[in-house]
């Protein structure tokens, strides 16, 4: 009997598993067998849904065994956006419903920024920003996890995608109305993308898919930044607002790494040149570094210190949960 564990990322763009064992010698991780369904995992009032997640999942993960020769899967890591708010469903119907189905004994629930931090650094102190449509950084100094923003689009996410498109298209209708702060270039481009300034709100406020509709703006504030100086006080500012996050989160002793990940760094070096000035201004003391991997490898490195006992970072109800499920 070979066994496995499993390794999940959910977010709003679909759900991403992994099946894996261990290595011959024991350690590491074998060839592990990936699968993506493009379908979002539906939430409710009290999180993420539990049935439709299971629904989903269970005939990618027993798929996946059959790849890899993993006759029983012993552990299980979810990753999911939300998990840190309102993950109530999850924690009290998952760990069962994967004993009952799947074998499995050991589940781990974390926040989708603690294994994006995972996979980014592994079990090293530092702080982690993940900045695509929204923005949230955790760190931690392996005794404790700390959490900056991940507040929506309405709330917090300052820096992030739908908050960079959301400023350069207040920058386009201020240009509409003759006001201060306006930018031509972005008028042009709003103009280009939604039609006329003056249906903009029509276009973006009944939207459910809102924080998508205004990130797809950002790449047109970055297109402008060069030759339109409100277009990059837009970039400056949403750099500082990520070394802000970061600052927030990292550990004050040490050299601790910091790693940017997500879609935003796409944008290139209209965000990238001020944010790295703006992180050596806020954190001197830390290391910059590239990102080592992505969320779901995140949740495989989570998966393969659980199975070897070599987990060394910290446990919370909140961002990293772990139990046992009894047998029988």
């Amino acid at each position: 009997m070979r066994t496995g564990f499993l390794a999940v990322d959910s977010g709003g763009s679909g759900l991403r598993v992994a099946v894996g064992a261990l290595g011959e010698d024991g350690g590491g991780h074998g060839p592990l067998g990936r699968r993506v369904s493009r379908e979002p995992v539906r939430t409710g009032a009290r999180g993420i849904d539990p049935g439709h997640l299971m629904g989903q999942l269970l005939a990618m993960a027993r798929a996946l065994a059959a790849e890899t020769g993993v006759t029983r899967l012993g552990t299980a890591v979810l990753g999911a956006a939300g998990l840190a708010t309102p993950g109530d469903a999850l924690r009290a119907e998952l760990p069962d419903a994967l004993a009952r189905e799947l074998g499995v004994r050991t589940v781990a629930l974390a926040a989708d920024a603690v294994t994006a931090y995972v996979g980014a650094l592994g079990p090293r102190a530092g702080a982690v920003v993940a900045a695509g449509t929204g923005l949230i950084a955790v760190g931690t100094d392996l005794s404790r996890w700390r959490r900056a923003d991940g507040w929506g689009h309405l709330l917090g996410d300052c820096g992030g995608g739908a908050w960079i498109g959301r400023a350069g298209l207040e920058a386009a209708l201020r240009a509409h109305d003759g006001r201060e702060g306006g930018s031509a270039p972005l008028l042009a481009r709003a103009e280009e993308r939604f039609g006329p300034a003056a249906g903009l709100p029509g276009q973006v406020y009944p939207r459910s898919d809102r924080p998508a509709v205004l990130a797809s703006f950002a790449p047109e504030v970055a297109a402008c930044a060069a030759a339109d100086p409100v277009a990059a006080e837009i970039l400056r500012a949403a750099a500082r607002h990520l070394a802000d996050s970061a600052a927030a989160v990292c550990p004050a002793g040490g050299e601790p790494l910091v790693a940017v990940t997500g879609g935003l760094r796409r944008l290139g070096d209209p965000l990238l040149a001020p944010l790295g000035e703006e992180l050596t201004k806020r954190l001197p003391q830390a290391r910059r570094t590239t990102a080592e991997g992505d969320p779901l490898d995140g949740a495989v490195r989570i998966a393969t210190g659980l199975v070897t006992g070599s987990l060394t970072l910290p446990s919370d109800d909140r961002m990293l949960w772990v139990t046992t499920v009894p047998d029988g």
